[in-house]
C-alpha cells in the first residue's frame, strides 16, 4: 500500500487536531485549511467536503485498528492484556483518531458511531477466543472503556496521565489488574 500524500495526512492532522481541541462546528474547512497550513484549494483537492474528511478520518481510524489488531495478536502476554494495558491513553495516533471520532458520533454523524461501532466489534472479535464466555468479554471490554474514559478526569500539566491521581492504575497497579482479569476471564 502507497503512503498518502503529506499535504493529505496534514489535513487529516488538522481536522483531527480541531476536532479533539474544539468540537466539530469548530472544524470548518476554512479552519483546517488553515491549522494545515495548505491554502482551501489544497484541501478541496484531497476533501470535497466536511463528509469527505470526516471519511478520511473513518478510513485512518480503520487502518490504525488494522495495526493494533495486529499487535494485539502478537502480544506476548496475549489480547486480554494488550488490550486493557493499551486502554490507558498514550496521545498515540489511534488515541487521537478514536477521539476525534468519537466527537464527531457526539455531533450526530452516523458514520462516525458506525467507524466506532466496528472498532468496537473488531477488538471484541479479536479478544472472543482468549476468554472463556461473553460475560468474560463484557468485562474486558468495559473495564477497558472505564481505563480510557477515566483518563480524561486526570488534569497533568504536561497531558499525559499521572501515577499519583488515582484515576488509572499504572505500573505495578495496572500489571495486577490486568492479572486479575486474566485469570477471572480465562
Amino acid at each position: 500500500m502507497s503512503r498518502p500524500p503529506l499535504a493529505r495526512e496534514r489535513v487529516l492532522d488538522a481536522y483531527e487536531s480541531i476536532l479533539i481541541a474544539d468540537g466539530e462546528r469548530a472544524a470548518t474547512l476554512d479552519a483546517v485549511a488553515k491549522a494545515a497550513g495548505v491554502s482551501k484549494g489544497g484541501l478541496l483537492y484531497h476533501f470535497a467536503s466536511k463528509d469527505d474528511l470526516a471519511a478520511g478520518l473513518a478510513e485512518r481510524l480503520a487502518v490504525l485498528t488494522d495495526q493494533d489488531l495486529e499487535r494485539m495478536r502478537e502480544a506476548p502476554d496475549g489480547p486480554v492484556a494488550y488490550y486493557i494495558r493499551t486502554s490507558v491513553m498514550e496521545d498515540d495516533a489511534l488515541d487521537r483518531a478514536l477521539i476525534a471520532t468519537t466527537r464527531l458520533a457526539q455531533g450526530g454523524s452516523a458514520a462516525a458511531s458506525a467507524a466506532l461501532r466496528e472498532v468496537r466489534h473488531r477488538w471484541a472479535d479479536a479478544i472472543r477466543p482468549h476468554v472463556r464466555d461473553d460475560t468474560a468479554l463484557d468485562l474486558v471490554m468495559l473495564l477497558s472503556d472505564g481505563l480510557y474514559f477515566n483518563n480524561s478526569l486526570s488534569e497533568p500539566a504536561d497531558g499525559r496521565v499521572s501515577a499519583d491521581d488515582g484515576f488509572v492504575p499504572t505500573g505495578a497497579a495496572l500489571a495486577r489488574l490486568v492479572e486479575l482479569v486474566r485469570s477471572s476471564t480465562a
